[in-house]
């Protein structure tokens, strides 16, 4: 550990670590309870053990590395392999004490009522609060099916807390909707409905009985292009990942639901996640500048937001586990950016006892020997403090106040059975009014990205020929379906029946995994942050319900690699995957046998349609200039609504208005040392380090932009059946507002509150000069000096009717033209020119301008 105070691993007093808890198997047995039956251990094994399983895992290594890694040092002749964790002392800034909440700014009178409930209860009830009991991730569990529990204290009338997963619905459990995935919800650039989506999800949380939302997502950002759980989260733009991040907390708080914001910080990474044998968790390495800049700058939207509750993350920060970090958790979360909240582990993230609490961890989840009755020992011994112990507590308790859960608030759990095969009450979290929010945050996702030879619409065609894997449905939907726990409750229906997440989950990071999955469409990706909605809607269910009224002939073959191709075909749609789940890392930003069957089409039928349910960037350029190649949309992870939303954009009915969150390349090595994770090598195989520092805030366009690299798709790029124009850029500089190089202004949640001062507003218009009624993402960008060439710093979404125009309006903040001063440790307001620019993507921006401060 990075931190002196934290001696891995730790416990109260230097009390031994219980041998059945202590390994990763212990610890996946707590979160997958099928594990500890033996046909879930036989399951698993079966996964695991291929031939020359040992070998292979050597040679990845060593030789599945991309370039990325660059572990600390490298691997220079003679140095000897770090064996001990000693050797990083020092590298992460210890702070401490951990500090108390205050009950600064709403938060008053929520702190009050916890403070009074907290002062009532005995040693071990408070540490009850802090310590999760024994549960499940909604397979078998022993008290609900939620995915962690805090117990009751009835003599309080305080009923417990369940926890669940995850950012995109509720998880593993009958009766629920599968809205669409973060990166989706990015896509869709679009604020209102990001809230109106959060408001119909923290619905259905509180109707389940769901205390604490797990999510939402803005870690990992998507610094790893290849990153596995990219799909859950927004953006590698912190600026569009912070503004949609605000939105979905307040839209699920505002149902009562306490929403964890994860996974805090810098798990950007799948490999090496969690410690593995004598391998540790790879450390993410950043430096102070890039932090704030980047990483912590959606996170502090998110504080802002109101945020209850904040998930620490299974990876090690400047080599300090990110749960007993006290740099990040005290000095930044708690202090600098006035978190009133409570930080809860990711499961099984912690493994330090005395030390996490200490540096500023609240809960632990699911549970750990390392608390519960070791708490209270530690507190009674004086090696934790009470007030400590009192100040955990309080923040838990600050936010099931703060969110009125005292009041009308369901049974914890109520609609989380344990066992679904098992006879159980049935509450339908499901409402009417969610639905047409599903529908319109499934179609409003989906960016078309080529469109020559008016290839669509269509309009009626006499034959349509439908090929690919992600076309249809899924052969099975089935609770316990034939792959077991990860199937059904972890996305992996359409993936070898959870195979490859399964693998990942068992901390096997270089397996054979594969990048689609093959066996049937997409809703979201896999792992925790799966949906499990109880009904569906593929691609191929509502084309041929349209091609029946339509009149129109269909053929399909959804299996073969070289299918027939009628070539007289009006249009012929490809409907593939990209996929990605939790555990483990994507292999390639492609796949060649995809990309043949695109080619095989292409070369047979002049009118080939492509359309990706990708789970992140993938790559196109082996087929996308094919002169058959007509049309390609890129369908993101849309949720249950998938299909309606699809064939309503391809025939037209609604007009496409989703725009690229991230950047596509031409060729994966564009994206040079972030394109794949980093790996245990060198002197560093046993503590792998991943450095952040190295492209600094240069990820994504940024990077592209800096290095001139021309992308295949920018940042921000997205097509509509119609045109617009923009025109009449105006810079109104804010009168009166202080433009001193420093804030002054007193903290509260999210720092200090003059940061979110205006400086300056910028307007534009935009016309449609087409003859189709659309909607419009116009987007700001801004040059701020001795910084990135341009950095998102505004956008808007106005629908606008065929022939009409609208203004849009961006308000510029202190902290929007601000960076981050390290030697201050403030954002500084420099003196200088600014430049201002607007149009409808990151390289297409007519409108420029400067304004001096």
């Amino acid at each position: 550990m990075a931190e002196i105070k934290q001696n891995h691993p730790q416990i109260s007093h230097g009390q031994a670590v219980p041998p059945d808890r202590s390994s990763w198997w212990g610890r996946l047995q707590q979160r997958f309870p099928i594990l500890q039956r033996k046909r879930g251990v036989a399951f698993v094994v079966t996964l695991m053990i291929l031939p020359f399983f040992g070998l292979l895992g050597l040679l990845a290594l060593r030789n599945r590395h991309d370039g990325s890694g660059g572990g600390a040092g490298g691997t220079a002749g003679g140095q000897e392999l770090i064996a001990d964790d000693t050797f990083f002392y020092g590298q992460s800034e210890p702070v401490y004490p951990s500090p108390a909440m205050t009950g600064v700014g709403t938060w008053a009178d929520a702190y009050n009522k916890a403070v009074d409930f907290v002062r009532q209860l005995t040693t071990e009830e408070k540490v009850s609060l802090a310590s999760g009991i024994f549960s499940s991730t909604g397979s078998s569990g022993t008290v609900n099916g939620c995915s962690g529990n805090i117990d009751a204290i009835p003599r309080m009338n305080f009923s417990g807390l369940c926890l669940n997963d995850a950012g995109q619905g509720v998880r593993a459990t009958d009766f629920v909707s599968g809205f669409p995935s973060g990166i989706h919800v990015a896509a869709s650039w679009n604020k209102d409905l990001a809230r109106s989506r959060a408001e119909s999800m923290g619905l259905e949380f509180r109707v389940k009985g769901v205390n604490i939302h797990l999510g939402p997502v803005v870690g990992p950002i998507g610094r790893v292009v290849r990153g596995g759980r990219n799909w859950e989260g927004f953006s590698p733009d912190p600026y569009l990942s912070g503004a949609l991040v605000s939105e979905t907390v307040q839209g699920i708080q505002s149902q009562g639901v306490i929403t964890s914001t994860k996974h805090y910080i810098g798990n950007e990474q799948e490999t090496n996640r969690q410690p593995t044998g004598d391998v540790e968790a790879v450390s993410s390495n950043i430096d102070d500048k890039t932090l704030h800049e980047l990483y912590l700058w959606p996170f502090q939207d998110a504080v802002k937001a109101g945020t209850g509750n904040i998930m620490c993350s299974y990876n090690r920060v400047n080599n300090s586990y990110a749960c007993a970090n006290s740099k990040t958790q005290n000095g930044i979360l708690k202090t600098e950016l006035g978190f009133q909240g409570a930080i809860t582990s990711d499961w099984g993230a912690m493994h330090a006892g005395v030390a996490s609490a200490e540096a500023g961890m609240d809960m632990v989840m699911p549970n750990s020997e390392l608390w519960g009755d070791n708490l209270v020992k530690a507190v009674n011994n004086g090696s934790l403090s009470e007030d400590r112990l009192n100040d955990m507590a309080t923040r838990i308790m600050a936010g099931y106040y703060q969110m009125g859960q005292d009041q009308g608030f369901p049974e914890p759990g109520v609609g989380m059975p344990a066992d679904l095969t098992k006879p159980h009450r049935i509450i339908d979290a499901r409402n009417v009014s969610s639905q047409q929010v599903l529908l319109n945050g499934a179609t409003e996702g989906h960016v078309l990205l080529k469109n020559v030879n008016n290839a669509l619409p269509l309009n009626k065609p006499r034959m349509l020929s439908v090929f690919g894997y992600s076309a249809k449905n899924p052969d099975q939907w089935n609770y316990k379906s034939n792959g077991g726990v990860a199937a059904w409750t972890f996305g992996g229906e359409s993936s070898y029946l959870g195979r490859d997440t399964a693998a990942g989950f068992g901390g096997q990071y270089y397996g054979d995994f594969s990048d689609i999955a093959p066996n049937g469409t997409l809703f979201c990706g896999g792992g925790s942050g799966a949906v499990t909605p109880a009904s569906v809607s593929s691609p191929f269910d509502v084309l041929n319900a349209r091609a029946f009224d339509d009149r129109t002939s269909v053929f399909w073959d959804f299996f073969t690699p070289d299918p027939d191709v009628a070539s007289t075909s009006d249009a012929c749609l490809v409907i593939v995957n990209a996929f990605a789940s939790e555990g483990y890392d994507r292999p390639h930003l492609y796949d060649n046998y995809t990309d043949g069957l695109i080619r095989h089409v292409a070369d047979r039928c002049n009118n080939t349609i492509v359309i990706f349910h990708n789970a992140g960037v993938r790559l196109v350029d082996q087929w996308v200039d094919h002169p058959n190649v007509t049309a390609l949309v890129f369908a993101h992870l849309p949720g249950e609504a998938s299909g309606r939303a699809l064939v309503s954009l391809l025939y037209g009915e609604s007009n496409f208005s989703g725009k690229l969150p991230y950047t596509v390349a031409r060729n994966e090595s564009d994206y040079e040392g972030f394109g794949g994770p980093d790996l245990p090598e060198g002197r560093y195989e046993k503590f792998p380090q991943s450095n952040f520092s190295v492209q600094g805030v240069y990820i994504d366009y940024r990077h592209f932009d800096a290095r001139n690299i021309t992308p295949r798709y920018e940042f921000g790029f997205g097509l509509s059946y119609t045109t617009f124009n923009y025109s009449n850029l105006e810079v109104s500089k804010r009168d009166g507002a202080n433009t001193d190089q420093y804030a002054t202004g007193a903290i509260h949640e999210g720092g200090q509150v003059d940061l979110w001062d205006v400086v300056a507003t910028i307007t534009a218009d935009i016309r449609n000069v087409g003859d189709v009624d659309g909607a419009e993402v116009a987007q700001l960008y801004v040059a701020i000096p001795n910084a990135p060439a341009k950095q998102l710093r505004g956008f808007e979404k106005p629908f606008i009717n065929a022939t009409a125009s609208a203004t849009v309006s961006f308000d510029l903040t202190r902290r929007d033209l601000s960076v981050w001063d390290v030697v201050a440790q403030k954002w500084r307001l420099q003196p200088g020119d600014y430049g201002v620019f607007v149009g409808a993507s990151s390289r297409d921006l007519p409108l420029n301008s400067t304004f001096t401060i």
